[in-house]
């Protein structure tokens, strides 16, 4: 930021890079940032395996069968036509195709 002279203010509270403490803000403020985020992530995972415990979690549920990838491609329909028709990624195509071979 030095190099082009640009500068961070933040109002509430007062915290501005400016001047001899950047380098230190800058450093706080991130340590402080990625803290947050693994306090995040240790929480989401202890949720997670606290419902698996119950038996309750299951994942995420799938927006099409894998069957319906199956039966277009089956048809001779092309993977990224398929991919726009059902509203989801070429990659989730190929996965999906995949799946049934193992």
């Amino acid at each position: 930021m030095d190099a082009i002279g640009a500068t961070l203010r933040i109002f509430e509270p007062e915290v501005t890079t400016a001047g001899n403490m950047t380098r230190m803000v800058i450093t706080v403020l991130g340590v402080v940032a990625d803290m947050e985020l693994k306090f995040i992530r240790d929480r989401q995972r202890a949720g997670n395996e606290a419902v698996k415990v119950k038996g309750v979690y299951e994942g995420r549920q799938k927006r099409v069968n894998d069957a319906e990838f199956r039966r277009l491609a089956a048809k001779g329909v092309a993977k990224a036509q398929i991919a726009r028709d059902l509203g989801v990624s070429r990659m989730t195509v190929y996965r999906a195709l995949e799946s049934r071979d193992t």
